[in-house]
């Protein structure tokens, strides 16, 4: 990638970031459940999501919906440069960067592996999967061990045509918008 290209991406990142600035952002339960059924994800399976922060769509109520649809929800856990997992039982604490994560055992990087569906966060994916995230890599460098379909979940304006890529961005399987629910891109 070329400089002109990470400049590229630096600024998509403080646009979307200052659009998200005050917006209401969408709690994305329906959204999710309508996701694992497009996914054929059936209740005893493992769902990875994330409690999203107060500049994401989502909503710890999606993740309590998950739960309640009797799915195994295994949330992120910040471990230095990379993410770990840990079950969600309904138990919460302020982790790395101010997230909240779940109280319970991690379960290592690879525990991602054995979910049925992995729903992640993004500021914006573009029409080929490309994902843009925060910026620091740690999705990317979790998501290669993922088995189950990768979606990413973005307000409707954040689905845009195309964004620069890197060698080591990880392609998403789908997008999950509130107006446009999920929408299956295509494999490379």
């Amino acid at each position: 990638m070329t400089s002109g290209e990470r400049d590229r991406k630096a600024t998509l990142r403080t646009r979307l970031r200052a659009g998200r600035r005050g917006a209401v952002l969408p709690r994305m339960v329906d959204e999710v459940l309508s996701a694992v059924a497009e996914f054929g994800v059936s209740p005893g399976e493992t769902v990875c999501a994330y409690v999203a922060s107060a500049a994401e769509p989502g909503s710890l109520a999606m993740v309590e919906a998950l739960r309640a649809h009797g799915l195994r929800v295994l949330l992120p856990v910040v471990v230095g440069d990379g993410l770990d997992w840990a079950a969600y039982d309904g138990r919460l604490r302020v982790g790395a960067f101010g997230l909240r994560e779940p109280e319970g055992a991690l379960l290592g990087a690879e525990a991602v592996g054995s979910a049925a569906l992995v729903l992640v966060p993004a500021l914006a994916v573009d029409r080929s999967g490309v994902r843009l995230g925060k910026g620091g890599g740690y999705y990317d460098r979790v998501l290669r061990l993922a088995a189950g379909p990768v979606v990413a979940v973005v307000r409707d304006e954040e689905f845009v045509p195309s964004l620069p890529a890197e060698p080591h961005d990880v392609r998403v399987d789908a997008v999950l918008t509130p107006a446009r629910g999920v929408v299956r891109l295509p494999s490379l």
